[in-house]
């Protein structure tokens, strides 16, 4: 289970206020306790996806499908800074990614690291 803190829920809150779907995402994510996978399973439902997965397989494997995309260079100094809003909208413009996935998704990415979530990418270079 990754644990989202209620300070790094603050701070998200902060970075992504002017996004009603980040806000609700962020709400989920506090009512599930911080549990990021929980909140994440929830949210895809919603979105009508329909995970056959355990909670924490399934949010690493929808991140791991999307690495080349987050771990993009020119995003990436951005995320390292703890600061997802350009990536946020990157991802939200792609028309296969399920927004309202985004915020737990690079949270997700942040709590591994992303520099540990990239190395897979960068040691194909």
């Amino acid at each position: 289970m990754t644990k989202v803190t209620s300070q790094e829920i603050a701070q998200f809150r902060s970075q992504l206020v002017d996004d009603p779907g980040d806000m609700e995402a962020l709400d989920l994510i506090e009512d599930c306790d911080g549990d990021l996978e929980d909140a994440a399973m929830t949210l895809a439902i919603r979105a009508g996806q329909q995970p056959e997965r355990a909670n924490s397989e399934w949010l690493d494997a929808l991140a791991r499908k999307w690495r080349v995309v987050i771990c993009e260079q020119e995003y990436r100094e951005d995320l390292l800074n703890t600061s997802p809003q350009k990536m946020m909208e990157h991802l939200k413009s792609m028309p296969t990614f399920p927004k309202i996935l985004a915020t737990p998704v690079l949270i997700y990415v942040l709590k591994q690291g992303v520099n540990n979530f990239c190395e897979p990418l960068d040691s194909l270079k």
